[in-house]
């Protein structure tokens, strides 16, 4: 009998051992943390002045217009091809100074808005900005006006007192196309100016603004340029800016 105690109690030491080599030999299993989503963003693809020009079927020396808009701060450059103006290339602009509002003097650090023309003798090659474009601030509508300020640019650097500022290679290709259609026969041409792009969301948005007339006096040839594609004849008076009739391109009428 007591040998069959030392037996059972030999059993039982040897079962308990082995089930608690086995608990310390069974580990938790591993769960991997999920790596964390990285989300690589692409870059917008930036097609050089040749392949801007040729996508919308234009060269150097088609006639050219321009428009800039303060608070997206971009330069739109149009080409016309036949009767029709198209966008050749987008720009951003490096600085603009003073706030959404036209130049009113000299030396308020304002950017002028409004719309303005640009002949062979604006251009400045010897600028020390780079190159330059002469804006011809005041025009007929600031000097009624009474607003005063001289040697309003698009120019190169990306410094601005009063001026729209781009880049160096930007403004090479901006001048160079401008520079070409001069050249070609262009005897000037436009450059509009807007506080930012005249939807009816951001007119109502700036509703209250002080400017807010002579922003609604500014759509109005935004408008035509944006419904028919084409320049209207602008003259000032006292108050405002004048749009005259102009010939639809695509229908003929007059609009």
């Amino acid at each position: 009998m007591h040998l069959f105690k030392i037996i059972l109690l030999t059993v039982l030491l040897i079962f308990t051992t082995s089930c608690s080599t086995t608990q310390k030999a069974i580990k938790k299993p591993i769960i991997a943390k999920p790596k964390p989503t990285i989300i690589i963003k692409e870059k917008p693809i930036v097609l050089s002045l040749r392949q801007s020009l040729k996508k919308v079927e234009a060269k150097e020396g088609d006639p050219i217009f321009m428009r800039i808009f303060k608070k997206e701060k971009i330069l739109e450059l149009w080409v016309k091809i036949n009767d029709e103006y198209k966008l050749c290339k987008t720009y951003p602009v490096c600085a603009y100074s003073g706030k959404l509002g036209p130049k009113l003097k000299q030396g308020d650090k304002q950017s002028p808005e409004g719309f303005y023309t640009i002949s062979r003798k604006q251009l400045k090659p010897n600028s020390k900005y780079h190159l330059a474009l002469n804006l011809g601030f005041p025009n007929q509508y600031d000097r009624y006006q009474n607003r005063t300020g001289t040697y309003l640019m698009i120019h190169g650097k990306c410094s601005s007192t009063g001026c729209y500022a781009m880049q160096n290679r930007q403004i090479e290709e901006i001048y160079k196309m401008a520079e070409q259609a001069l050249k070609s026969g262009q005897e000037k041409f436009h450059v509009h100016i807007f506080p930012f792009k005249m939807t009816v969301r951001n007119m109502k948005q700036y509703s209250t603004n002080g400017w807010y007339p002579f922003w609604v006096n500014l759509k109005l040839g935004y408008d035509i340029f944006e419904r028919y594609n084409v320049i209207p004849i602008i003259k000032a008076s006292q108050d405002r800016y004048r749009f005259f009739m102009i010939k639809n391109p695509q229908t003929k009428e007059n609009i």
